[in-house]
């Protein structure tokens, strides 16, 4: 088959700014290409399509339900619609990626007002959502109801499923509902070693928003309803939120082939690993300080800014807080062991410059 394209990029060269950088898993791109060719009924009324929710049963139990969205913003939006009045809020931790990293898009295309709460490693308390969870009858406050928490979280923290109980339950006691934020759930299940369901509608989470794209995807990500009851019009709000997909066998192809088996798994398990390797290294450096416990795929640490301004000119990553030279490196399905210790050689050269 002929082609025009072009190739404008090194495939070899591979950075530690995001998993997002990552390209598609071979499998996936297979499953792509396996679902090509005929004609099948759009809007998600195609065989793949109906085969997901046979997958999404086996990893979230019968009552589940899964809506295939383009992207995780579109999934968090759609799901916090589902899950709240006009007049309704939603609480989450300060560092949440609905805060920090949508546009505002929960707020501006959702119609939803944040309420957050400062946390010292990204996860929400029964404690800490108290914070917040009060004036259900005060006209002048937006009302809350809905906690949502993310797995694992942005700091590179992980929940524990006692945890997430605790939430869940304080949650439905005051009559809210809670949503999950699982862009990276698969990292979160490979660290804590337990099937996705045990820390979510086991323990009682209403709305799951299921990451493909972190982990291996082209593109692609789902709204899980694990509580029917606690939702509405969901549908309708996929399509009002501009992320009903017209081909959506080519979104849930990919979500089969990373889940029907143990792809998600390996992946995850994988970046997991490079992270843990990534600050072993980090450790015996002196003069760089890991901030958090390193429980999934990213690693945050303090460092001279002027030492991370030189790093990032020979490898793409990000700064976390500039002013005090906190940075992140995320590892990926396809980090590879000689771009860890490559990274690390680098770091050693420039601190001891």
């Amino acid at each position: 088959m002929r082609t025009d394209a072009r190739r404008h990029h090194d495939p070899q060269v591979r950075g530690f700014a995001s998993d997002n950088y990552a390209g598609a898993h071979p499998e996936v791109l297979a499953a792509i290409a396996l679902a090509n060719g005929g004609h099948q009924v759009a809007y998600g009324e195609d065989d793949y399509t109906g085969h997901l929710q046979r997958v999404m049963h086996s990893h979230f139990g019968p009552t589940a339900e899964a809506f295939p969205v383009f992207n995780g913003t579109g999934a968090n939006v759609v799901a916090l619609q589902a899950l709240t009045d006009r007049w309704g809020a939603v609480i989450c931790a300060e560092s949440a990626h609905i805060n920090v990293d949508e546009g505002g898009a929960p707020e501006r295309m959702g119609g939803l007002k944040l309420l957050t709460v400062p946390t010292p490693d990204g996860k929400l308390t029964p404690e800490l959502i108290d914070r917040q969870a009060y004036g259900w009858d005060d006209e002048h406050r937006a009302m809350p109801q809905v906690v949502s928490i993310t797995q694992n979280t942005e700091l590179g923290t992980v929940y524990t499923p006692d945890e997430i109980r605790a939430i869940c339950d304080h949650a439905h006691e005051r009559g809210m509902k809670v949503h999950l934020d699982g862009a990276r759930i698969a990292n979160a299940a490979a660290s804590l070693d337990v099937p996705m369901r045990t820390f979510t509608n086991t323990v009682g989470v209403d709305v799951l928003s299921f990451g493909g794209t972190k982990n291996g995807a082209l593109f692609g990500e789902a709204v899980v309803v694990l509580n029917p009851d606690a939702v509405r019009a969901m549908k309708h709000l996929r399509k009002l939120s501009m992320q009903l997909a017209s081909k959506m066998r080519f979104v849930s192809v990919q979500l089969e082939a990373l889940l029907a088996k143990d792809l998600w798994l390996r992946n995850a398990r994988h970046a997991n690993a490079m992270a843990q390797r990534l600050a072993e290294g980090v450790r015996a450096i002196d003069g760089v300080e890991i901030l958090y416990p390193v429980q999934a795929n990213a690693v945050f640490a303090r460092l001279p800014h002027a030492v991370g301004e030189q790093l990032q000119k020979r490898f793409r990553f990000y700064f976390w807080d500039e002013t005090a030279g906190d940075v992140r490196w995320m590892c990926s399905f396809d980090t590879r062991e000689d771009d860890v210790d490559a990274f690390l050689q680098a770091l050693k050269e420039e601190m001891a410059r």
